[in-house]
């Protein structure tokens, strides 16, 4: 727990908490997990480097918010960095490269026993992941908790999200995106970070997906879209074009809104953004929202009267030679979810 003696405008300590807030796990009010994996990525990796990232560069966030009093009394806690999953995922990673690269080059999985092994171990590498995640998430929900998760590619999302939708009846899910995530096991990844939102919408009590600022999505996708009506997807195209005819972003932030039920968990993939605020996340798309826009959203849904009971972060990285742009923003993104999702009054 943040003490007495905590200066809030004083010099940043990097004790190894984000934020340098040290809270135990058993006395806080929300817990922070890394999950530093990224073997599914299609485009450029890295994203594994994201949860440091954010990390380092959340020791420089100021506490002061005019959307909750006294910020810095959050009682936020960090879990150990598993150092062993950002190994492990490194070494997957190299072979899943190898795949990814035979398909793209025009492969034929059906002729390559290899790259047959390889997409059957990958599989399983992601399975066991996503088995990991679930189980420490279950087990700090039952204590009361409140769960954040910092990815890592969204793949990261599917077990935490399993284990909120165990815990609640009417949970929705509000998707920060620049894709819409719902292939089936894309490129014959089962937990690919392109198929996180196919899955979660087959877990049970999975009331509403409302989605926003998706700007790149295949055609199976709006097929997808137009066949469950529990999916509510804002393209970007169309909250542009309703900007340029004069609909201010309340009005639009209060349509969403009304989408949800009472019980929210946002998971919010940084390319869901305006590039220009994550250059370096796996697949940037021009287009976006303002980090401004963003927050408003976030911020009015708990304006709403609604609980913003988990949340996730994810596809964040870091740039070349230590560029900690991405990480910058992607802390501060973190601090403004952890402020929606904290009762501190």
């Amino acid at each position: 727990m943040a003490d007495l003696d905590f200066d809030p405008s004083g010099v940043a300590l990097k004790n190894g908490s984000f934020f340098g807030l040290d809270c135990s796990a058993e006395q806080s009010e929300i817990l922070i997990q890394s999950l530093p994996w990224d073997v599914t990525t299609s485009y450029r990796p890295g994203t594994r480097l994201g949860p440091q990232a954010i990390l380092e560069a959340s020791y420089q966030v100021d506490f002061y918010t005019p959307f909750l009093n006294d910020a810095w009394k959050m009682k936020i806690a960090t879990l150990a960095f598993p150092k062993d999953l950002l190994n492990h995922s490194q070494q997957a990673r190299t072979q899943s490269e190898k795949y990814i690269g035979f398909l793209e080059s025009g492969g034929d999985l059906s002729s390559s026993p290899a790259m047959q092994e390889i997409l059957m171990s990958t599989n399983s590498e992601n399975r066991k992941l996503q088995k990991i995640s679930y189980e420490q998430t279950k087990k700090w929900l039952s204590q009361g908790k409140k769960i954040m998760t910092v990815g890592g590619d969204h793949s990261v999302s599917f077990g935490p999200i399993q284990a909120y939708s165990e815990k609640f009846s009417d949970l929705s899910v509000l998707h920060f995106d620049a894709h819409a995530d719902l292939r089936n096991a894309y490129e014959g990844f089962e937990h690919s970070h392109a198929s996180i939102m196919f899955n979660v919408m087959k877990l049970k009590n999975i009331q509403k997906l409302v989605q926003v600022g998706i700007r790149d999505v295949s055609p199976t996708e709006i097929e997808f879209i137009g066949s469950d009506d529990r999916i509510k997807t804002y393209f970007d195209w169309d909250l542009k074009e309703a900007a340029f005819n004069g609909r201010n972003w309340h009005q639009v932030c209060d349509e969403m809104i009304s989408q949800l039920s009472q019980n929210v968990y946002i998971s919010f993939d940084i390319d869901g953004l305006d590039p220009k605020l994550c250059p370096n996340t796996g697949t940037p798309v021009a287009g976006g929202l303002e980090f401004a826009q963003a927050t408003y959203l976030i911020q009015s849904v708990r304006r709403s009267g609604r609980k913003i009971v988990g949340a996730d972060l994810v596809e964040v990285a870091p740039g070349p030679d230590g560029d900690q742009w991405d990480g910058n923003v992607g802390a501060r993104l973190l601090f403004q979810l952890c402020i929606a999702m904290s009762e501190l009054k």
